[in-house]
């Protein structure tokens, strides 16, 4: 795979961005509640918005109404679950049909239940095993949630970040880019993709065919182009943006973009 730590390259205003929460806009956390989001992380990202005419969306492996919560009052448009949920810029949900998960679901509880420091978490089409809290424990969550989906052709078992999460097949984060890109505003744009790990790598594979910028956050090989080291990296680049696209107003104006510091 690619290797680059070449930093993403200028963006105008026909740009379509994507990006992903956990590990990109937000550091990652003991658990998926624990995160701390930055103080002025919202209205970044409202201007951002505003700026791009609507072409900002979230994409995640989180649930869109937990992504909400979490940027409040702000709603972007979001995939969620990897594509399982998407909201389309104009507040429309499409929402796939949740497989039966209650044996996948036992499973996971029952492993917690014997071993300190899992977590399960129950989504609305998958079910995710954290073991972030216990990494010594990679192997046996790994084996147990792959015998879990034996024989259950409707199911895969994705591995991201001290996560094992089993999910409806044919669902990723490249397909619901696609899907934002066949709809306005996101239609026409430069796709530009920030996401720190393995199921973001579809989609870089989606972005970069197209013309567009993968960007990898973090260490680790990646099909992405380019890379920023950290999500404070991720947020100071959005900053960077925010002002490089309203300079031709502040200019004309005389007056100095703002700045977060």
């Amino acid at each position: 795979m690619p290797m680059s730590s070449q930093l993403p390259p200028p963006l105008g205003r026909d740009t379509a961005l994507f990006l992903d929460f956990d590990g990109t806009l937000v550091a990652l956390a003991p658990t998926p509640e624990a995160i701390e989001i930055p103080s002025a992380l919202v209205a970044l990202l409202e201007d951002l918005r505003e700026q791009l005419g609507g072409a900002l969306a979230v994409v995640s492996g989180r649930q869109i109404d937990a992504i909400d919560r979490f940027l409040a009052p702000l709603r972007l448009p979001a995939a969620g679950e990897h594509g399982v949920q998407r909201r389309d810029s104009q507040g429309r949900m499409q929402e796939q049909h949740a497989p039966d998960l209650v044996p996948i679901l036992d499973v996971a509880n029952e492993l917690a239940r014997v071993h300190e420091g899992l977590l399960v978490e129950r989504k609305h089409a998958a079910i995710a095993l954290h073991y972030r809290l216990a990494p010594q424990l990679e192997a046996v969550c790994r084996d147990a949630m792959s015998r879990a989906i034996t024989g259950r052709p409707l199911l895969e078992l994705l591995h991201g970040k001290f996560v094992f999460e089993v999910k409806p097949v044919g669902v990723n984060k490249g397909l619901a880019i696609e899907a934002f890109m066949n709809e306005a505003p996101f239609a026409g744009r430069l796709p530009v993709f920030a996401g720190d790990d393995t199921t973001d790598e579809s989609g870089f594979a989606v972005v970069q065919p197209r013309g567009g910028v993968g960007i990898k956050v973090g260490s680790g090989p990646s099909l992405a182009l380019h890379r920023l080291e950290s999500p404070r990296a991720v947020y100071e680049w959005l900053v960077q943006l925010r002002d490089q696209l309203a300079a031709p107003a502040h200019k004309k104006n005389g007056e100095s973009p703002r700045s977060d510091g």
